[in-house]
């Protein structure tokens, strides 16, 4: 499908997907009073693609988190409209930064995208220029997204550092298992499996610390 041009005029068409009802209201009002037309205002990820597919806005304002599990619905609902409707831009509006999908999002295109926090957008002029950006194929970032989202990459390069024998040990000490059970698991000694968790922690760049858990760091490092 190839994208349909980028509005080149200052008044947008705009769909939110935001499940909190004052909020959502409060962008409606926001940007209606400043001469864009908020075409449909959704509270969760369905109504945010039958919108999107009705009305096909310059740009949708999507949170995060939304119905029914609360975690990351919204960010696999911008995925899939920007596969949909590449001509759409979409700009994430949350208090949460989810990396997992995230990512993913932020190279699906060559711009039209952006992902700004609520608690860090301080001026309304700078939200309704950032949006106004978006939709015309630019991008918008908050800061703390890009080093969060740069951290999260550090972490996956050093995880793919682990060879595969490394990694099952890091996987079973995620589930709680002592060295001596690890041992067992494996079928190897004690010493050969406080080797590959010495390797681990080096791999990682997890110095020995009095302040820090190495072995609960190494497994929210898997976990993240």
């Amino acid at each position: 499908m190839s994208a349909p041009a980028r509005p080149a005029q200052n008044h947008l068409r705009v769909v939110i997907a935001e499940d909190n009802a004052i909020l959502r209201d409060g962008l409606t009002s926001l940007l209606t009073e400043r001469g864009h037309d908020v075409v449909a205002a959704v509270g969760d990820a369905d109504g945010l693609a039958a919108a999107v597919a009705e009305h096909r806005p310059d740009v949708a304002v999507v949170d995060v988190r939304m119905p029914p599990s609360f975690t990351d619905e919204g960010l696999i609902a911008a995925l899939a409209l920007r596969r949909g409707h590449p001509g759409t831009g979409v700009l994430v509006f949350s208090q949460w930064i989810e990396t997992r999908y995230a990512t993913e999002l932020l190279a699906s295109g060559a711009g039209g995208v952006g992902y700004l926090l609520k608690d860090r957008v301080a001026d309304i002029g700078d939200f309704v220029d950032a949006l106004q950006r978006v939709a015309t194929g630019g991008t918008a970032l908050d800061p703390e997204v890009v080093s969060q989202l740069m951290g999260a990459a550090r972490q996956q390069d050093s995880l793919a550092r682990l060879t595969p024998r490394e990694r099952e040990v890091l996987e079973l000490m995620a589930q709680g298992l002592s060295n001596s059970a690890l041992a067992q698991a494996l079928t190897v000694t004690e010493r050969a499996v406080e080797k590959h968790i010495g390797n681990i922690f080096t791999k990682l760049e997890l110095p020995p610390s009095d302040l820090h858990h190495r072995r609960v760091l190494a497994v929210l490092r898997l976990k993240g």
